[in-house]
Parts: structure tokens; sequence; C-alpha cells
């Protein structure tokens, strides 16, 4: 895809954002659109950035390195200027090599993973915060903790050794598979209440196909890739 038509795809979207926020009651820089690169080139971060993008989403480990070597090295501002996100499922092992790089961890689902957070950032003198994501439909293929076992992992986070040096700021979920936008609303508004009753701040909730309600029901981060980006490049 052109540079050109990933500013006027981004536009469209920030317009979108803004629509909808206005309609949730909430000022428009309230909700923070994460372009999802994952799988896009380097070139096609550049563009979003010049663009106006600022904060930027990937699943993979090794595809967040390279990708931040490239645009290192090129002297690109979006190595150092962006905030980027980690949104996919972290190994343990990998930890290592998203503590201080990132600017939110979005898929926490077991106090084992917050430990190794922990340990990393204590290790590195930094601080790492985190969203624990909660499975709502009790799907095996995806990660997440059940609703109802929230506040035992919270608690559990909170005892461990290094807790000082990773903070979880919020909830994070992708609904159950459904025919419309509209069909998510009521998980949208259940992570909601969930948040406001464990007194934690953002939700990451929402994509391209129904981000609108999600803002709508009061998401903070919004995950946006295909209406930004254009579909994946097919692999090869």
């Amino acid at each position: 895809m052109s540079e050109g038509s990933i500013a006027a795809r981004l536009a469209q979207v920030v317009e979108r954002v803004a629509r909808a926020a206005e309609r949730g009651g909430r000022k428009p820089d309230a909700v923070t659109l994460i372009a999802v690169s994952k799988t896009h080139p380097a070139d096609a971060v550049r563009a979003a950035f010049a663009a106006g993008a600022r904060d930027f989403g990937e699943n993979y480990v090794q595809e967040l390195r390279s990708k931040l070597a490239e645009l290192t090295s090129a002297g690109s501002p979006s190595a150092s200027e962006a905030r980027w996100h980690f949104i996919g499922r972290l190994q343990k092992n990998k930890a290592k090599d998203v503590v201080g790089r990132v600017t939110l961890v979005h898929a926490v689902d077991d106090v084992e993973l917050a430990a190794v957070l922990a340990r990393r950032a204590a290790a590195a003198g930094v601080s790492q915060d985190f969203l624990l994501e909660v499975n709502q439909g009790g799907e095996a293929s995806k990660g997440g903790v059940a609703p109802d076992g929230v506040a035992r992992l919270l608690d559990a986070i909170a005892a461990l050794p290094d807790a000082r040096d990773v903070r979880c700021l919020g909830l994070m979920s992708i609904p159950p598979p459904a025919q419309a936008a509209e069909d998510n609303r009521v998980h949208f508004r259940r992570l909601a209440t969930l948040a406001r009753t464990h007194g934690l701040a953002l939700l990451s909730m929402g994509m391209s196909d129904d981000f609108e309600v999600a803002i709508e029901e009061g998401a903070t981060h919004v995950r946006v890739g295909t209406s930004i980006f254009g579909d994946r490049p097919a692999k090869v």
C-alpha cells in the first residue's frame, strides 16, 4: 500500500474515532488509536508515523525487534518517538525482549507471566505497564483469565516480590466471533463494568470491524490494522 493511501485511511479512521468518542460523551483525545502494524513492513510504519500515528501494535516479538532495528538503522523518528504496544500472546522466555521497549503489554493472563515481567523490569531498572486479558467467551483458542478470576489474579500479582516494578492499568479483551459489530456491544459493556469494579482505568477493546462500538462503550485503546494498512501481505 502506498504512503498516500495509508495517510488517507488513517485520516478516515481518526475521524471515525472522534465521532464515536463524541457519541460516547468523551473527547476524541480520550481514545488512543493503536495502528496494528504486524506483518506490514517498516516502510508502512514510517508512512503512518509521518501521517500522524504515534501508537503501533505488534503481535510477535521477533517482528517487533527486527522492525525496531530497521527503523533505528534508517534514522526514522518512529523508532524512538513512537509508542509501541505488544498486543499478542507473550511467551515467558521472550519477556526480556519487550520489557522497557513497549509502552504497554496488552495480554497478561497469569501470575507467572506477570512475575517474569516484574523480574525483568526490576533487573532493567524500569517499570513495565500491562493489561490483563479477559476471556469473556471461555474460548479455548484464546488466552485470558475468566471474568470471575480477575480479582484473584490481581491479588496474586500484587503479592509478587517485584510487584512494584509492574503496573496493571486495565483490561483487554477480544469478544467471541460475531456477525455484526453491534453484537459485541454487550461484551464491551461488561468489560467496562468489570474494569470499574476493580478501579482500572484502561480498556483495550475494539478492532477494525467494531472499534466504534467499543469506543461508545468506553474503550480507551482500540487496535486497528486493516482499516489503516489494508490487508496483510501474503506470506511467501
